[in-house]
């Protein structure tokens, strides 16, 4: 008896459907998935059967976790250059569906935290359910948010993105809708109804899919992070995380002290790393940001923090990281400047197919 396979893809009316098919993972992204994602949408692309693609999330809580850390942190202790090239086919997958051809939709509905983020967020449509709970935590094991982060996260409103990228907090459907995470909301429960329209329509074009998507759209409520933005502008505008935490500080309110307590147990290098790459992500284009996020990864996978993050969230669970190092004096602009140099021949580029890689 076979495996059920990870990713399942059938045509239904103009739709193209991807399902993410590991619900007791979380629909965890391994790199097995991508290599089967990527080809995919390229014939799709040329089918003119397809009018659109849709992506979702098998079960009913997640749409994608992110990636698979667990296997990450094995293979990077054990082969590294296997580790990186789960990246290099991540992140070139994450700039074709940035650039698809043809409408992309995502029903983020559930969990939608790093990798599933690189699924959806660069798409032309993602549709939030009040299940959806979205976060970029990696600051919270050793790592950065990246699959794009470097670009959607600094294009939030104010410094929204700089405040999600920094502390990992988990937020709500309406605070995706304020942040342009999500484009819509539309409860879980009806996303079936919405799918059937969609795959029934004459998707002649995004407009067309717009008004479909607008009209199953509800009020998500308020958003907690719209309601605070005034105090997070003041705050995550600043020129260094010390001066961030300092700001905090001065800002004595209950959230600005639990904010204060969230960075002080992240990974010291990830602030200051996740701090450049926002400010840097900010300037550039896609595709710089991808080499960027690239050549970061790259450095941190010879680091010490990503391990020690993931043992201590998902190996011995006990939540008590060591960082090295484990003081913000102690990290300092030469050792961040450090990740941002070019890989010369090794750099990522987008030539050749996917699962290839061309030095």
């Amino acid at each position: 008896m076979t495996d059920e396979p990870e990713v399942l893809f059938e045509k239904r009316g103009g739709i193209g459907l991807i399902t993410l098919n590991r619900p007791k993972a979380l629909n965890a992204l391994n790199q097995p998935m991508v290599l089967e994602i990527h080809p995919k949408m390229i014939e799709w692309a040329s089918d003119p059967d397809v009018k659109a693609v849709l992506i979702v999330g098998a079960g009913d809580r997640a749409f994608c976790a992110g990636g698979d850390i667990l296997w990450l942190r094995n293979n990077g202790l054990e082969n590294r250059p296997k580790a990186l090239s789960f990246y290099w086919d991540e992140y070139r997958l994450n700039r074709y569906i940035k650039n698809y051809p043809k409408p992309y939709i995502a029903f983020i509905d559930g969990i939608t935290m790093g990798g599933g983020c690189g699924l959806s967020v660069h798409g032309d449509f993602r549709v939030a359910t009040e299940r959806t709970m979205y976060a970029m935590p990696e600051t919270g094991i050793g790592l950065f948010p990246d699959v794009g982060g470097s670009y959607f996260m600094p294009r939030c409103p104010g410094e929204t993105g700089m405040y999600s990228a920094l502390t990992g907090d988990r937020l709500k459907p309406a605070d995706a809708l304020h942040l342009g995470i999500a484009t819509t909301y539309t409860p879980s429960a009806k996303l079936p109804e919405l799918q059937q329209a969609l795959e029934r329509s004459d998707l002649k074009d995004k407009a067309t899919i717009d008004g479909i998507l607008k009209s199953f759209h509800e009020d998500p409520g308020t958003s907690d992070v719209k309601l605070l933005e005034g105090q997070i502008d003041v705050v995550f505008r600043e020129d260094s995380v010390e001066a961030i935490m300092d700001s905090l500080k001065l800002n004595g309110s209950n959230w600005a002290l639990k904010t204060l307590d969230t960075l002080s147990k992240k990974s010291p290098t990830s602030l200051k790393l996740t701090f450049q790459q926002m400010r840097r992500g900010a300037q550039s284009n896609f595709d710089d940001c991808m080499r960027m996020e690239y050549r970061m990864v790259t450095r941190t996978m010879d680091g010490h923090d990503f391990y020690e993050g993931v043992r201590a969230v998902i190996v011995d669970k006990d939540n008590a990281p060591k960082w090295v190092p484990d003081n913000l004096d102690h990290v300092s602009d030469s050792d961040i400047d450090a990740y941002f140099a070019p890989l010369g021949k090794s750099d990522l580029h987008f030539e050749g197919a996917p699962g290839e890689r061309v030095d």
